[in-house]
């Protein structure tokens, strides 16, 4: 159990819901002091989950003991808590086991063949490292070579704040979103397999480099965001806008990350150009 993680987390998704999201009777009535946060108060949370203000206190101030599963089930309902934020919840709590390098197989085959599969669709798979592990030929034509690069740099985020604002950009007003939401993958990774030292010096190798790196890791924010409008200078076929669309494949680690254009646009006209091989 992390305690220091599991009370910031709290405190986090408390803050970012409003009194107007919950029910009126859960709240305190007018008339009570005024709000210095916008969000909900401890007790307003404690009654919302049905246990004492005491006890939620210690939880965001690390000093409870591990919180039973039914407790957990009822923070998560008061706090309205995603599916993805409810695991990272129980993860924290320590009633999920940490992962081990043994669930870390190689990518698998069928993996492999479905990058083949996907033909002029540029994709690749990260791992929960966001290290790029695999690509398709469209991948390396239109964003680099990663077969060039050393295998260390061969991720995401690395490649983000590399070439951010200069190969790739995100769509106007999104900016640091992408970075942003790395921090969101890395932070369930980083849960999910506390002892992995590669992983933690990752983590602070980029929140060293990028604000927006560092600013999404402090919001404990894990909840996944399938797709980002992306925007990227190709020498060759000039400035594309492309959707960054991210599943996740069953029974791995591993996330299927493709690049999609709306059908009839100029980007998706520039984009048939393109050729390569696989990886």
């Amino acid at each position: 159990m992390s305690r220091s993680e599991l009370a910031d987390f709290l405190r986090r998704r408390r803050d970012a819901l409003r009194p107007d999201q919950v029910a009126a009777t859960a709240t305190h009535p007018p008339g009570r002091r005024a709000r210095r946060a916008p969000g909900l108060r401890r007790e307003e949370v404690a009654a919302l989950a049905g246990v004492s203000v005491s006890y939620y206190e210690r939880l965001e101030q690390a000093r409870a003991p591990r919180p039973s599963p039914e407790v957990l089930a009822a923070l998560g309902t008061a706090l309205r808590l995603t599916a993805a934020e409810r695991e990272h919840l129980a993860r924290l709590a320590g009633q999920v086991p940490p992962g081990t390098d043994a669930d870390r197989g190689p990518v698998p085959t069928h993996a492999h063949r479905l990058l083949h599969r996907l033909g002029p669709i540029p994709a690749y798979l990260v791992d929960e490292r966001q290290e790029i592990v695999a690509w398709n030929g469209a991948a390396a034509a239109l964003i680099t070579d990663f077969g060039l690069l050393p295998p260390g740099e061969r991720n995401t985020v690395t490649l983000s704040i590399r070439l951010g604002g200069t190969v790739c950009s995100a769509r106007e007003g999104a900016e640091g979103e992408f970075t942003r939401q790395s921090a969101a993958q890395l932070r369930v990774a980083s849960t999910r397999y506390p002892a992995d030292r590669v992983l933690g010096e990752r983590i602070n190798e980029f929140a060293a480099h990028s604000p927006d790196f560092a600013a999404g890791w402090r919001d404990h924010d894990v909840r996944p965001v399938p797709t980002l409008r992306k925007r990227l200078r190709h020498p060759r076929l000039g400035e594309l806008e492309l959707d960054r669309q991210t599943l996740l494949l069953p029974g791995t680690d591993l996330q299927l990350v493709m690049y999609t254009v709306e059908p009839g646009s100029p980007s998706a006209t520039a984009l048939a150009r393109l050729g390569g091989r696989d990886d």
